[in-house]
Protein backbone atom coordinates (compact mmCIF):
# COMPACT_ATOMS: atom_id res chain seq x y z
CA UNK A 1 0.00 0.00 0.00
CA UNK A 2 1.31 3.01 -0.84
CA UNK A 3 -0.44 6.04 1.42
CA UNK A 4 0.36 9.88 3.06
CA UNK A 5 -0.54 12.34 5.16
CA UNK A 6 -1.08 16.18 5.19
CA UNK A 7 -3.12 17.87 2.49
CA UNK A 8 -1.10 15.76 -0.24
CA UNK A 9 -0.62 12.23 -1.03
CA UNK A 10 1.48 13.38 -3.94
CA UNK A 11 2.26 16.89 -5.56
CA UNK A 12 4.35 15.41 -7.94
CA UNK A 13 8.41 17.01 -8.96
CA UNK A 14 9.51 19.91 -6.84
CA UNK A 15 9.87 23.15 -9.42
CA UNK A 16 12.40 24.14 -6.68
CA UNK A 17 14.74 21.09 -8.08
CA UNK A 18 14.04 21.86 -11.53
CA UNK A 19 14.41 25.21 -11.87
CA UNK A 20 17.76 26.32 -14.00
CA UNK A 21 18.79 22.91 -14.39
CA UNK A 22 21.31 21.27 -16.80
CA UNK A 23 19.96 18.81 -19.57
CA UNK A 24 21.57 15.87 -18.10
CA UNK A 25 19.54 16.45 -14.50
CA UNK A 26 16.38 16.31 -16.22
CA UNK A 27 17.12 13.31 -18.51
CA UNK A 28 18.03 11.39 -14.80
CA UNK A 29 15.01 13.17 -12.83
CA UNK A 30 12.68 11.44 -15.42
CA UNK A 31 14.36 8.63 -16.32
CA UNK A 32 14.32 7.66 -12.41
CA UNK A 33 10.47 8.62 -12.02
CA UNK A 34 9.77 6.20 -14.84
CA UNK A 35 11.79 3.42 -13.59
CA UNK A 36 9.63 4.10 -10.80
CA UNK A 37 6.37 3.73 -12.30
CA UNK A 38 7.14 0.34 -14.30
CA UNK A 39 8.80 -0.95 -10.93
CA UNK A 40 5.33 -0.83 -9.79
CA UNK A 41 3.85 -2.81 -13.06
CA UNK A 42 6.95 -5.57 -12.17
CA UNK A 43 6.37 -6.14 -8.67
CA UNK A 44 5.31 -9.07 -8.01
CA UNK A 45 2.65 -7.98 -5.33
CA UNK A 46 -0.68 -6.01 -5.88
CA UNK A 47 0.35 -2.43 -5.63
CA UNK A 48 -2.67 -0.58 -3.95
CA UNK A 49 -2.59 3.32 -3.47
CA UNK A 50 -4.78 5.08 -0.87
CA UNK A 51 -5.46 8.37 -1.66
CA UNK A 52 -6.35 11.12 1.21
CA UNK A 53 -5.91 14.39 -0.44
CA UNK A 54 -4.37 15.66 -4.02
CA UNK A 55 -2.50 14.04 -6.28
CA UNK A 56 -1.25 15.94 -9.03
CA UNK A 57 1.38 15.74 -11.89
CA UNK A 58 3.36 12.63 -11.58
CA UNK A 59 1.52 12.10 -8.06
CA UNK A 60 -2.00 11.27 -10.53
CA UNK A 61 0.67 9.23 -12.50
CA UNK A 62 1.67 7.19 -9.37
CA UNK A 63 -2.22 6.64 -8.75
CA UNK A 64 -2.59 5.80 -12.18
CA UNK A 65 0.55 3.07 -12.30
CA UNK A 66 -1.11 1.21 -9.07
CA UNK A 67 -2.90 -1.95 -9.72
CA UNK A 68 -5.88 -0.26 -7.63
CA UNK A 69 -6.51 2.68 -5.54
CA UNK A 70 -8.94 4.17 -3.08
CA UNK A 71 -9.98 7.28 -2.34
CA UNK A 72 -11.21 9.32 0.25
CA UNK A 73 -13.69 11.59 -0.50
CA UNK A 74 -11.80 14.56 -0.08
CA UNK A 75 -9.20 13.67 -2.94
CA UNK A 76 -8.46 15.55 -6.15
CA UNK A 77 -6.86 14.50 -9.11
CA UNK A 78 -4.84 16.71 -12.14
CA UNK A 79 -2.14 16.85 -14.37
CA UNK A 80 -1.58 20.43 -14.53
CA UNK A 81 1.96 20.84 -16.17
CA UNK A 82 0.08 22.92 -18.89
CA UNK A 83 -0.37 25.84 -16.16
CA UNK A 84 3.14 25.95 -15.19
CA UNK A 85 5.22 25.64 -18.95
CA UNK A 86 5.74 21.83 -18.75
CA UNK A 87 3.29 19.71 -20.34
CA UNK A 88 2.61 16.30 -18.20
CA UNK A 89 3.87 14.07 -20.89
CA UNK A 90 4.90 11.43 -18.22
CA UNK A 91 2.24 11.08 -16.41
CA UNK A 92 0.09 10.94 -19.63
CA UNK A 93 1.26 7.92 -20.62
CA UNK A 94 -0.27 5.81 -17.65
CA UNK A 95 -3.39 8.33 -17.17
CA UNK A 96 -4.51 8.03 -20.93
CA UNK A 97 -4.56 4.57 -20.59
CA UNK A 98 -6.44 4.42 -17.32
CA UNK A 99 -9.05 6.74 -18.50
CA UNK A 100 -9.02 6.95 -21.81
CA UNK A 101 -8.14 9.55 -24.80
CA UNK A 102 -11.00 12.02 -24.22
CA UNK A 103 -10.83 12.40 -20.54
CA UNK A 104 -7.06 12.38 -20.35
CA UNK A 105 -6.78 14.83 -23.01
CA UNK A 106 -9.07 17.00 -21.29
CA UNK A 107 -7.08 17.06 -17.77
CA UNK A 108 -3.68 17.33 -20.01
CA UNK A 109 -5.09 20.24 -21.50
CA UNK A 110 -6.94 22.39 -18.93
CA UNK A 111 -4.47 21.34 -16.17
CA UNK A 112 -8.33 21.70 -13.97
CA UNK A 113 -8.55 18.96 -11.02
CA UNK A 114 -11.32 16.20 -10.92
CA UNK A 115 -13.03 15.30 -7.94
CA UNK A 116 -12.92 11.42 -6.21
CA UNK A 117 -16.16 10.62 -7.84
CA UNK A 118 -14.90 11.94 -11.04
CA UNK A 119 -11.93 9.88 -10.59
CA UNK A 120 -13.94 6.95 -10.22
CA UNK A 121 -16.31 7.23 -12.91
CA UNK A 122 -13.57 7.66 -15.24
CA UNK A 123 -11.28 4.70 -13.77
CA UNK A 124 -9.08 6.25 -12.20
CA UNK A 125 -9.86 5.33 -9.24
CA UNK A 126 -11.38 1.70 -8.01
CA UNK A 127 -13.93 3.48 -5.08
CA UNK A 128 -14.12 6.57 -2.84
CA UNK A 129 -14.62 6.23 0.74
CA UNK A 130 -15.81 8.67 3.60
CA UNK A 131 -11.83 9.85 4.91
CA UNK A 132 -12.20 7.95 8.28
CA UNK A 133 -13.22 4.50 5.81
CA UNK A 134 -10.11 5.01 3.72
CA UNK A 135 -7.08 3.39 5.99
CA UNK A 136 -9.82 0.66 7.37
CA UNK A 137 -11.00 0.14 3.35
CA UNK A 138 -7.94 0.07 1.88
CA UNK A 139 -6.77 -2.64 4.50
CA UNK A 140 -9.93 -4.83 4.36
CA UNK A 141 -8.61 -4.80 0.28
CA UNK A 142 -5.26 -6.04 0.66
CA UNK A 143 -5.90 -8.59 3.10
CA UNK A 144 -8.74 -10.02 0.59
CA UNK A 145 -6.21 -9.88 -2.13
CA UNK A 146 -3.60 -11.58 0.71
CA UNK A 147 -5.97 -15.32 0.85
CA UNK A 148 -4.52 -15.66 -2.35
CA UNK A 149 -1.35 -17.74 -3.70
CA UNK A 150 1.56 -15.27 -3.96
CA UNK A 151 2.56 -17.26 -6.76
CA UNK A 152 -0.61 -17.06 -8.20
CA UNK A 153 -1.18 -13.08 -7.86
CA UNK A 154 2.76 -12.41 -9.07
CA UNK A 155 1.35 -14.62 -12.20
CA UNK A 156 -1.38 -13.08 -12.64
CA UNK A 157 0.27 -9.45 -12.41
CA UNK A 158 2.86 -10.16 -14.92
CA UNK A 159 0.52 -12.00 -17.45
CA UNK A 160 -2.26 -9.01 -17.22
CA UNK A 161 0.65 -6.00 -17.75
CA UNK A 162 2.69 -8.16 -20.49
CA UNK A 163 -1.02 -8.63 -22.35
CA UNK A 164 -1.84 -5.37 -21.97
CA UNK A 165 0.71 -2.83 -22.31
CA UNK A 166 3.29 -4.53 -24.14
CA UNK A 167 4.69 -1.12 -25.43
CA UNK A 168 4.71 0.87 -22.22
CA UNK A 169 8.71 1.22 -22.09
CA UNK A 170 9.03 2.27 -25.16
CA UNK A 171 6.06 4.88 -24.20
CA UNK A 172 7.66 5.79 -21.12
CA UNK A 173 10.95 6.36 -23.15
CA UNK A 174 9.82 8.44 -25.58
CA UNK A 175 7.64 10.30 -22.85
CA UNK A 176 10.34 10.91 -20.66
CA UNK A 177 12.70 12.63 -23.90
CA UNK A 178 10.16 15.06 -24.69
CA UNK A 179 9.64 16.05 -20.67
CA UNK A 180 13.37 16.02 -20.28
CA UNK A 181 13.74 18.22 -23.47
CA UNK A 182 10.94 20.48 -22.59
CA UNK A 183 12.08 21.11 -18.88
CA UNK A 184 14.94 23.36 -20.55
CA UNK A 185 12.85 25.77 -22.58
CA UNK A 186 12.56 29.27 -21.76
CA UNK A 187 8.97 28.54 -21.44
CA UNK A 188 9.17 26.08 -18.94
CA UNK A 189 11.73 27.92 -17.16
CA UNK A 190 9.04 30.95 -17.13
CA UNK A 191 6.17 28.81 -15.80
CA UNK A 192 8.67 27.44 -13.08
CA UNK A 193 9.80 31.17 -11.92
CA UNK A 194 5.96 32.19 -12.24
CA UNK A 195 4.63 29.28 -9.82
CA UNK A 196 7.08 29.69 -7.22
CA UNK A 197 6.72 33.59 -6.82
CA UNK A 198 2.92 33.29 -7.05
CA UNK A 199 2.63 35.38 -10.83
CA UNK A 200 0.91 35.08 -13.79
CA UNK A 201 3.36 33.64 -15.98
CA UNK A 202 4.57 35.46 -19.06
CA UNK A 203 4.85 32.76 -22.20
CA UNK A 204 7.46 33.19 -25.40
CA UNK A 205 7.35 30.32 -27.16
CA UNK A 206 10.59 29.73 -26.77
Amino acid sequence: MIAATGPAFSAGHDLREMSSREPEFYDELFRACNDLMLAIHRLPQPVIASVQGIATAAGCQLVAACDLAIASETARFATPGVRVGLFCTTPMVEVARVVGRKRAMQMLLTGEAIDAHTAADWGLVNEVVPADRLASRTYELAAQIATASPLVLATGKRAFYDNLEPGLRDAYDHAGGVMAASSGTDDAQEGFAAFLEKRTPIWTGR
